[in-house]
């Protein structure tokens, strides 16, 4: 039985991808060495980190005023060290749009004046706040937004029109549709929804924002300019991670870039959200403005036939539907890798289900 995996994250991973890790595993490039045991201080990982920086800038069109980190930590240690090293005047906004909004807001209050510009919370996270018509306070720092909210199934359609620096966690939604890097001082992800395996995350930072001084206790582990300076290599690196990224780069490229990936990501949500909104079973309570395109919560408005959902579904081959515990019902992941196969199974399932328990 074929499955399909709609897990949040770890997620999906490109099926061509999986079978290159399959034959690098026990010998990488004719070295004799698994891609696990090579040296980060030798040429053949070094190859392998600048090509994934390579690809990473060409797909994202991301230009020499950036750096491209590959840290460690999750994008949960980002919500410390983006006001550890971006703080001058120890003040910056937050929209808050879902849980990890929320985690990053709280752990940046331990450190500076961190404020909630605006919140969805009144009605459950199911929007987004319209950013037009948010009052930024003045000489800020930054303005932190979760670009996908991957338990609430909200996306950022449109950027704040702000003067300082735009944060963004981007972990949920990285290299899902196109975005221009420009209008950004930092975007974080972690690696384990849309690119590699859980161990890496990704930081793109505007290099002015480097020369901003770190707080005295910072550490040095910490600092942004401690990972440029010795580039991404200051420890051991998350080499095996850093190379699955590599490989999945080279899958996207190969399909045709991230506006391709775009489309595609597209129809799959535009399936699952006519289904959905046509059905008198199920149903989605995000505002159809703010649709993710990469998570899709849905319920039937009863929790032991939600249970039902999921159990069956996982018998056939459709697992990791369960929805977030904060959340309940369910929740379909869409990632990149996540085949259109897949979610045409998910919809016939749905239709079935729907069919004999109405």
């Amino acid at each position: 039985m074929k499955v399909f995996n709609f897990s949040a994250g770890p997620s999906v991973l490109p099926e061509e991808v999986k079978l290159e890790v399959q034959k690098d595993f026990l010998d990488f490039n004719g070295s004799g060495m698994s891609v696990t045991e090579l040296s980060h201080r030798g040429k053949v990982y070094e190859d392998i980190q600048v090509e994934a920086e390579s690809l990473l800038r060409e797909l994202m069109g991301i230009s020499s005023d950036y750096e491209v980190l590959f840290l460690q930590g999750g994008g949960s240690t980002q919500f410390a060290m983006v006001p550890l090293n971006l703080s001058i005047n120890k003040r910056a906004d937050y929209v808050l749009t879902g849980n990890w909004a929320n985690k990053a807001f709280e752990e940046a209050s331990r450190y500076i004046d961190a404020y909630s510009a605006a919140s969805s919370k009144d009605a459950k996270f199911t929007y987004i706040p319209d950013v037009d018509k948010i009052s930024f306070r003045d000489n800020l720092d930054y303005v932190h937004i979760t670009q996908n909210n991957t338990i609430f199934g909200t996306r950022y359609t449109k950027l704040p029109s702000v003067t300082c620096p735009i944060v963004a966690d981007a972990s949920s939604n990285i290299l899902s549709e196109v975005i221009d890097v420009n209008k950004y001082g930092l975007i974080y992800a972690g690696a384990q929804k849309n690119i590699a395996p859980a161990g890496v995350t990704i930081v793109i930072i505007r290099k002015d924002l480097l020369e901003r001084i770190p707080m005295s206790f910072c550490p040095t582990m910490l600092m942004y300019k401690t990972h440029a300076k010795e580039h991404s290599l200051y420890n051991t690196p998350p080499c095996f991670t850093i190379y699955m990224a590599m490989l999945t780069f080279r899958w996207l490229k190969k399909l045709g870039g991230v506006s391709e990936m775009q489309k595609i990501n597209e129809e799959k949500a535009k399936k699952i959200y006519e289904y959905l909104d046509a059905s008198s079973f199920f149903s989605n309570p995000v505002a159809k403005k703010d649709r993710s395109l990469m998570n899709i919560p849905f319920v039937t408005g009863n929790e032991e036939l939600d249970a039902k959902f999921v159990k069956e579904a996982s018998k056939n081959g459709l697992v990791s539907l369960k929805g977030h515990r904060i959340l309940g019902g369910m929740r379909a992941s869409i990632y990149n890798a996540m085949p259109m196969e897949g979610v045409d199974t998910l919809i016939n399932f749905m239709k079935k289900f729907e069919m004999e328990n109405k």
